[in-house]
């Protein structure tokens, strides 16, 4: 092909350009809109007592989307949202999404002055609240003041005349009564989420994810998850918190677009987890490993039928030896396997595959189908299996880029590849394993140590709920490895602990301090800050 021509490529000069749009497009609007096409009166979402219908689910979103297109919101803009697990945060999401304006989840559990820095840094033309919220979200926009864009805050619940002077309006007044489809231009590489990090070294960044690439997600782990469209619905609780990346693109996204009734709880609850299952077929299920531990221990899930569970998934953390066999034998017809990724993989960028239970449980699984996976070292030389190095991704999944932030961008992309800043190497089978993170590694007597390893030794003692491993600087060793543990109310010394570790692990690994704690610290999202344990000793 010459270089001065188009390529093969048809004249569409004779028909419009919103229904080239709409028949070639990728927008994730679109997906709540098949699935009410195919599934109809299914039921889609069980919030409290209220069962949503596709049908119904469409018609909200699409009530939504005309009352913000009259109010002149246009694609391209931004709109925060501070909401719950709840009907209202699943039809905003795709209101926002069908008319190319950019959602922008706020995690529930930030300071006023956290949300006021991603109100001003994100540049949010509204923020979508419920009522309760009021109180942090009010000070958040006077404090942000003139570097806000804030221009109305629209309130579930009851609305006052204004926040923080801000003209405020009920969250009902917005909708329109016409729910017929809205139909207007998203392009595929438009904007649909920011989402931002935890920042527990740095201030947050706002990640930016494409329409693209949140649909390429989904439908992988749909794939990795084992969800797929049937004439018996599946069926999954969502536990963790929608603002999150995890339950917005890998469970609830993927869940509306095979069919799926998706069961909103507000947070981990034990006990409402365990009516759940009594109530309804549950097939689906991902949780922090500590949550699956409270799970099990409920004594009434003894009582409740479980079979229908398919998939068992968890995250975030490693999981002690014992409770993966525990979980194993209350579920044995799950697969109970682990998922990783990050917000800027939209993930999971990395699934277990069934096949590998009982022989890599330890490792993060294989790459999903989308995503391509490789090692590399500090030069930007790809590794060979079996070596370790830093793990870098190249996937549709990837996030466009960090929002107002050009450094972090160039310093992400290096050598063509992404750069999470986690280290580990591929076995034969190109299964993931991980080592650490990059800024966790400890130096100890010239070693390296992985943090982690030594956190799942510790994790297999009886008496230890929760620990998290960091270098602390030492004369002798460079940096001395060091172990914060929460016990689980065991009576177990400091002492006690160090002698298991060493029974373990190679000397160099051990830890030589044991502190015990009354908890770790940790993010809004539930990441230990282990930046801050560091400065404790």
């Amino acid at each position: 092909m010459r270089p001065d021509l188009p390529g093969m490529r048809p004249d569409l000069s004779g028909v419009d350009p919103l229904t080239v749009n709409l028949t070639h497009r990728v927008c994730v609007g679109d997906v709540l809109t098949r699935s009410a096409n195919h599934y109809g009166d299914r039921i889609a979402l069980v919030d409290g007592t209220e069962e949503i219908s596709y049908v119904d689910l469409e018609a909200r979103a699409n009530a939504l989307a005309r009352g913000l297109l009259a109010r002149g919101y246009v694609r391209g803009d931004a709109v925060g949202m501070q909401l719950q697990n709840s009907w209202q945060f699943v039809a905003t999401f795709f209101a926002l999404a069908r008319i190319g304006v950019t959602a922008m989840p706020i995690n529930l559990l930030l300071s006023a002055s956290d949300v006021a820095y991603q109100l001003a840094d994100s540049g949010v033309r509204a923020v979508v609240t419920e009522d309760v919220f009021l109180g942090v979200l009010g000070p958040a926009v006077s404090e942000a003041g003139e570097h806000s864009a804030v221009g109305e805050v629209i309130v579930v619940g009851d609305p006052p005349e204004s926040v923080a002077g801000v003209p405020a309006v009920a969250y009902s007044d917005v909708a329109e009564a016409d729910t017929s489809p809205v139909e207007t231009i998203v392009e595929d590489r438009d904007i649909v989420h920011c989402l931002y990090t935890s920042g527990t070294t740095s201030r947050p960044k706002g990640v930016v994810t494409s329409h693209v690439a949140v649909q390429i997600s989904l439908l992988s782990s749909a794939l990795g998850l084992g969800l797929r469209p049937d004439t018996k619905a599946s069926v999954q609780p969502i536990v963790l918190p929608l603002f999150h990346v995890t339950a917005l693109d890998a469970l609830l996204l993927p869940s509306i677009a095979v069919g799926a009734t998706v069961v909103l709880l507000r947070g981990f609850d034990p006990d409402a987890l365990v009516d759940v299952f009594a109530r309804r077929r549950v097939t689906h299920l991902t949780m922090l490993p500590m949550m699956w531990g409270a799970l099990l221990a409920q004594p009434r899930l003894a009582e409740v039928d479980t079979a229908a569970l398919e998939t068992g998934l968890y995250a975030m953390a490693p999981m002690p030896t014992e409770l993966l066999a525990s979980l194993r034998a209350a579920f044995p017809n799950a697969d109970i396997i682990l998922g990783s990724g990050q917000t800027e993989t939209t993930p999971a960028s990395e699934v277990q595959w069934a096949g590998h239970r009982g022989v890599k449980d330890d490792s993060w699984g294989p790459a999903t189908v989308s995503t391509d996976i490789a090692i590399m070292d500090g030069d930007g030389t790809l590794l060979p299996p079996g070596r370790e190095g830093e793990i870098v991704y190249r996937s549709p999944q990837l996030m466009e880029g960090y929002w107002n932030n050009a450094a972090a961008n160039t310093e992400a992309f290096a050598h063509g590849w992404f750069h999470g800043g986690d280290i580990g190497y591929l076995d034969d089978e190109a299964v993931v394993w991980f080592t650490d993170r990059a800024k966790d590694i400890i130096k100890s007597g010239g070693e390296n140590v992985s943090s982690v390893e030594v956190e799942r030794v510790l994790l297999g003692h009886d008496a230890v709920a929760e620990v998290a491993v960091v270098g602390v600087p030492d004369e002798h060793w460079g940096e001395a490895v060091t172990a914060f543990v929460v016990t689980s109310g065991t009576d177990v010394s400091a002492a006690d602990l160090r002698e298991w570790a060493r029974g373990r692990l190679a000397g160099f690994k051990a830890p030589k301090q044991v502190v015990l704690v009354e908890a770790l610290p940790k993010t809004a999202t539930g990441k230990i800050q282990k930046n801050v344990m560091r400065g404790q000793i």
